[in-house]
């Protein structure tokens, strides 16, 4: 290897969090019980020490390590999105691990390691290290899903997750091998290169992106590929469920993009039309299944499943201002998301006993500040006017009518209407209905109250204000999706 493709700078803020998820893991031994959280804060100082590594990561732009690793504005802005997440995760995360009893700091360290495993995936220019990052990131998720050892939910969830996730794996690792087959690379420009001038069994190429399709397509949950993910979220404790929601979904879907648009755009005809099918079944059946859940976790699931449907709808357009508007959408749902599973965290009580949608019952006439930032959330998951929701909604549908795609945008608009029936159920249940409690065993831990009040002000932001962001997400869109 050429030492001047050698770049720490490039690769700071994964180093970071795994150099902070081994300092969790170390002293873990050395600190109390009733201490632990301090083990918390040290994981959270570690996303925010990953954010700051993003400065000499981006004055590094550019191919290292013998083009393995590209750093690029699209690599940059979903480290951002996965930093933001992590942080977040943690800040909801604290005070459930001491209300459930476990307490464990083995917790942030899965997290962190889950976490960098997703700016691999984001960063890889190269199939095998974005199936490097793709097994960090899941096999963290599968002992995070199971982490409530003693409650037999999480543990159905956890195996669940690992079976079919290993499948998807062995998909997407057989792919691989049938590509470098075809063309004698895993390199994605190499594979657009060999696609477009060698005479290379086509047959090869067409099985193996279906492969990495679906393999990625259940990663991020889109139809027929989503049967597991209401069970997992469901049984999952309530901060890996919104850890769960949106960030092996944005990795997902950052090597989608990257993958297809970078080594596949010569047979862009066929994984088109496939994707077209995809997408429609997903905001489909998303939306209309999640109308008949009486428990808000399932509820929020298939809500997930919906709203990967529509970042699909994005991709299907396979254009840069499809591009773009998936980026903008993919923070904006993330914000909103976990800011709905902080509050499902905080009003779910111990063993997540209060998660059926009549226990919000009158929880606006008794905590009117949690019934509002709920409400704010699901308003924009639902596609209000004025929230990030909507203008991520109104990108992606103007994307896919440019791109002649009218049907696909009339069934994304058909089913977000539908949505707003079982958003708008939860806020009738807030209030317009009696409450069963007092809600005065509820209490919001401060660094809930962050985690709360910082996916408010994004929601609110990317809704009022979005033209900083997208012109960042049309720049990322414009450089790393060629």
């Amino acid at each position: 290897m050429n030492l001047a493709s050698i770049n720490i700078s490039a690769i700071l803020p994964a180093v970071v969090l795994s150099v902070f998820g081994i300092a969790v893991m170390v002293a873990e031994p050395f600190v109390t019980d009733r201490k632990k959280s301090k083990l918390g804060w040290l994981a959270f100082s570690g996303t925010l020490a990953g954010m700051l590594a993003l400065v000499p990561m981006a004055d590094n732009g550019g191919q290292w390590y013998s083009n393995l690793w590209i750093v690029d504005d699209y690599n940059i802005f979903f480290n951002f999105i996965f930093l933001l997440i992590a942080a977040v995760t943690i800040l909801t995360s604290l005070d459930f691990l001491r209300r459930e009893n476990m307490n464990h700091a083995e917790f942030y360290a899965l997290l962190l390691f889950a976490t960098a495993g997703m700016l691999m995936m984001s960063g890889s220019n190269e199939l095998m290290m974005i199936f490097l990052g793709l097994e960090i990131l899941s096999i963290a998720t599968y002992v995070m899903a199971g982490f409530r050892r003693t409650d037999l939910k999480s543990n159905e969830s956890a195996l669940k997750y690992f079976l079919l996730g290993s499948f998807s794996s062995a998909f997407f690792l057989y792919g691989v091998a049938l590509i470098f087959g075809a063309t004698g690379s895993t390199n994605l420009l190499a594979i657009k290169e060999s696609i477009r001038s060698a005479d290379i069994p086509m047959s090869l190429v067409y099985l193996s992106a279906a492969l990495m399709l679906i393999a990625l397509c259940f990663k991020v949950a889109v139809a027929p590929f989503h049967i597991w993910t209401p069970d997992v979220y469901e049984g999952a404790p309530t901060p890996v469920t919104g850890f769960m929601s949106v960030g092996p979904k944005a990795a997902g879907f950052a090597v989608l993009f990257r993958v297809f648009l970078t080594a596949f755009p010569m047979i862009e005809d066929r994984w088109v039309s496939a994707l077209w099918l995809v997408a429609a079944l997903t905001m489909v059946l998303g939306n209309v299944i999640a109308l008949v859940q009486p428990n808000i976790k399932r509820m929020l699931a298939y809500s997930s499943i919906a709203h990967a449907g529509y970042v699909a709808v994005a991709l299907t357009s396979a254009s840069n201002r499809g591009g773009s508007a998936a980026l903008f959408y993919l923070l904006a749902y993330s914000l909103m998301n976990l800011g709905a599973f902080a509050v499902v965290t905080i009003l779910s009580r111990s063993e997540d006993k209060k998660v059926q949608l009549t226990d919000y019952a009158g929880l606006g006439a008794k905590r009117p500040g949690l019934a509002a930032v709920l409400s704010l959330f699901l308003l924009s998951l639902a596609g209000v006017p004025g929230t990030a929701g909507f203008a991520g909604k109104f990108f992606i549908f103007r994307a896919a009518v440019e791109s002649h795609l009218v049907w696909l945008a009339i069934i994304g608009v058909v089913t977000t209407v539908i949505s707003f029936y079982y958003y708008l159920y939860v806020i009738v249940q807030m209030y317009m209905r009696e409450p069963n409690e007092e809600f005065s065993d509820v209490r919001v831990a401060g660094s809930l109250k962050v985690a709360l009040v910082v996916s408010a002000i994004g929601t609110l932001y990317l809704g009022i204000l979005p033209t900083r962001v997208l012109d960042w997400t049309t720049t990322a869109a414009l450089n790393g999706l060629k």
